[in-house]
């Protein structure tokens, strides 16, 4: 059996049982056996970004980038929120930036909102401006979440199911891990 690789998941909504905790939550459920999700806890606990601060960062910047680090991969799963990416996500890529910590790191992302389509352009620019490897496949806007997400079951319709099931199916591949549910 191959080791399992670890994928650091942060959900961009601070609210408890989000729609985008439970995209993740359903992930880890489905690909277990291959990946163990470590759920990053700290998205409220990180100060607000301050230049002056990076040199020698907060205990819980250090954390976050350490988490980073740590992991094989990293999965966002995130709102938007007036158009645009919510404010302590933002805030987290933005501790990031003098980093080079995302730089080839195996990514995917997932925006699950009403509309979503100005969060994933910007969440995409910004994944690519801190050189994190993020392939065609491991992108994904899922459009009316709530409708086609169950809070405890997973996708409510087929097409979701498949869109889910390809974005992990790059991710893994990206992680040079063989399974028999990714072939």
């Amino acid at each position: 059996m191959t080791e399992r690789r670890t994928i650091l998941a942060i959900s961009g909504s601070t609210r408890t049982g989000s729609s985008n905790e439970s995209i993740l939550r359903y992930l880890e459920s489905q690909y277990s056996e291959v990946l163990e999700f470590v759920f990053y806890p700290g998205l409220t606990s990180l100060p607000h970004f301050n230049p002056d601060f990076d040199s020698t960062p907060p205990a819980s910047v250090v954390q976050l980038r350490q988490s980073i680090s740590d992991a094989d991969g990293i999965l966002i799963c995130t709102p938007e929120y007036i158009f645009a990416l919510p404010g302590a996500l933002k805030n987290l890529i933005e501790w990031l930036v003098s980093t080079t910590i995302m730089d080839g790191k195996p990514t995917a992302y997932i925006v699950a909102s009403g509309l979503g389509e100005r969060s994933f352009e910007s969440l995409g620019v910004i994944l690519k401006t801190l050189s994190a490897q993020v392939s065609e496949e491991s992108k994904l806007l899922i459009q009316g979440a709530r409708a086609k997400m169950s809070a405890n079951a997973g996708p409510k319709d087929e097409q979701t199911s498949q869109d889910l099931d390809r974005l992990m199916k790059s991710l893994i591949s990206s992680l040079n891990i063989q399974t028999a549910r990714s072939s």
